[in-house]
């Protein structure tokens, strides 16, 4: 059978794509598409912006988000509506765009988007403290690769977001010093930054850089945050909280 001709001129690169799938990408291990199948090949590029007039604040919030996540750039908000800032985060080939809200001046929302066909996760912030507000002051901010540890994500769901969270950070060095810790505990995940030093042989010294806060997801939506009809893959719902079963992540 002839190639169609509309297709003809995309062949080789669609050929290419094909040739690169493996062991791991080839069967489908589940119903969902996996968006995150290549991630590792190439690292990850992150977009950090705010809700619409941002106070001072959350702007401070925001570069010191921006600063958590290699290859990253923090960008203005503006006037800019979602669909927009979708459209120009693809063309400049972001693969994730991070949202910081606020309500009247306290960080409580942090919306995570994966370009260019989602997931995107909606999480409540709590207890968040800026860098300069820890007590006995921050370690000095290092820019080097992070480990990443996920502790207890142990369900299907958990592991969902275990995977939003982790694509953010490009595969470190192993001998890099900088450890941001995503903990889950009764669905509420706390984060936090720090770096270590050895001190002796067989001791290391914990020192916080910060930020840290509270996340509680309460949405994940399979398509992009401009897409409002997508399906939602998850949805906190009323009394979830008080069901039997109450371990969601």
């Amino acid at each position: 059978k002839k190639l169609p001709t509309e297709l003809r001129a995309s062949y080789d690169k669609l050929s290419t794509e094909i040739q690169q799938e493996d062991g791991k990408t080839e069967v489908q291990k589940t119903h969902v598409d996996d968006e995150y199948g290549d991630a590792g090949l190439e690292d990850p590029r992150v977009c950090v912006t705010t809700s619409r007039s941002a106070s001072s604040r959350l702007k401070q919030f925001a570069k010191e988000t921006k600063l958590l996540f290699p290859n990253s750039v923090r960008i203005n908000r503006g006037n800019n509506r979602v669909d927009e800032l979708i459209e120009s985060c693809k063309e400049s080939e972001f693969t994730d765009l991070v949202i910081v809200q606020e309500t009247r001046g306290e960080p409580d929302g942090i919306v995570v988007c994966h370009l260019p066909l989602g997931p995107t996760a909606f999480f409540t912030l709590s207890g968040s403290v800026l860098r300069h507000d820890l007590e006995g002051g921050a370690s000095p901010m290092s820019e080097a690769f992070p480990h990443v540890i996920l502790e207890n994500f142990n369900t299907d769901l958990g592991r969902r977001i275990g995977n939003v969270l982790k694509c953010l950070f490009p595969v470190p060095k192993p001998d890099t010093r900088r450890i941001i810790t995503f903990a889950n505990n009764n669905d509420s995940i706390s984060f936090r930054h720090h770096m270590y030093s050895k001190s002796g042989k067989d001791e290391v010294t914990l020192h916080e850089v910060g930020p840290r806060f509270e996340m509680t997801l309460y949405q994940l939506r399979l398509g992009t945050l401009d897409q409002k009809d997508a399906e939602n893959e998850y949805v906190l719902r009323p009394y979830q909280n008080t069901a039997a079963k109450r371990q969601l992540l």
